[in-house]
């Protein structure tokens, strides 16, 4: 996909981190930024910042989700491009014994459901909701009506102690990029998916120095956390290259997780 002002974007969970990277990564080849995000402070300051249009969106709400992109079309027209970062995690143990009574808990439910509605549920409402805005685009002259890049993780494939929601999710975003990709083949809309490791994102700049440092550590090679930057860099790839489809691609310095 050849990306200029011509060219409209929409990056969920844009407002910081790797969405943040992406957002000023597609701004820097002059494409219109839309960012949908629960973070308005820091939504607004993106925008002005890189001259796109910020939308307090909610992933989990379907008539957040259209109102969005009803604001980010209204002032960029249809989007060609659409990078799904928004998500979050948690940890619980799917069962355990106190230490203190020796009752046994397990993971509740709704903290799971949570996770899946974030992650999994709002990625795909957002990949449904652009990929039939797209099909009204004509096609660039490599035949691409539009891209879609999604974030899972590392854990998709090696989560760690308590993270059985959190993989599930991001493991179901792995699932559904090929079945996705192939349902949109014959329309001329790509999609592919990164699986970022260890990154210095928001999340951990809440982490004492030493546990980042040790996390940092942790990585094969480069021996330091992920550059949200390096992420962006993946993204604009897959954007880019039109024989990228389909894909589910590690970017995480040779890591993969222990167990805890």
């Amino acid at each position: 996909m050849k990306l200029d002002q011509t060219v409209s974007a929409v990056v969920t969970g844009g407002a910081s981190g790797l969405g943040a990277a992406t957002a000023r990564a597609l701004a820097a080849k002059g494409v219109k930024v839309a960012i949908f995000d629960l973070q308005e402070e820091k939504g607004l300051a993106l925008a002005a910042e890189i001259g796109g249009t910020f939308c307090e969106v909610n992933v989990t709400d379907e008539a957040s989700v259209d109102a969005g992109f009803a604001k980010a079309r209204a002032a960029h027209g249809q989007e060609r491009v659409l990078v799904n970062c928004a998500g979050t995690g948690n940890a619980i143990k799917t069962a355990s014994r106190s230490k203190t009574d020796g009752s046994i808990k397990h993971f509740p439910l709704d903290a799971f459901n949570w996770i899946i509605q974030i992650n999994l549920v709002g990625t795909f409402r957002c990949i449904a909701k652009s990929a039939a805005g797209m099909l009204t685009l004509d096609p660039q002259e490599d035949g691409d009506r539009g891209v879609i890049v999604n974030t899972a993780s590392a854990a998709a494939e090696d989560g760690q102690i308590g993270q059985a929601a959190y993989s599930a999710s991001k493991a179901g975003v792995v699932g559904m990029t090929l079945p996705i990709a192939r349902d949109l083949s014959g329309e001329g809309v790509r999609i592919n998916t990164i699986l970022p490791g260890i990154f210095n994102t928001p999340l951990l700049a809440a982490a004492p120095q030493n546990v980042r440092d040790a996390l940092g550590a942790s990585v094969p090679h480069p021996k330091r956390l992920g550059d949200p930057a390096e992420f962006a860099h993946l993204a604009m790839t897959m954007i880019e290259n039109g024989y990228f489809n389909g894909e589910d691609v590690r970017l995480d310095g040779a890591i993969r997780m222990a167990p805890r």
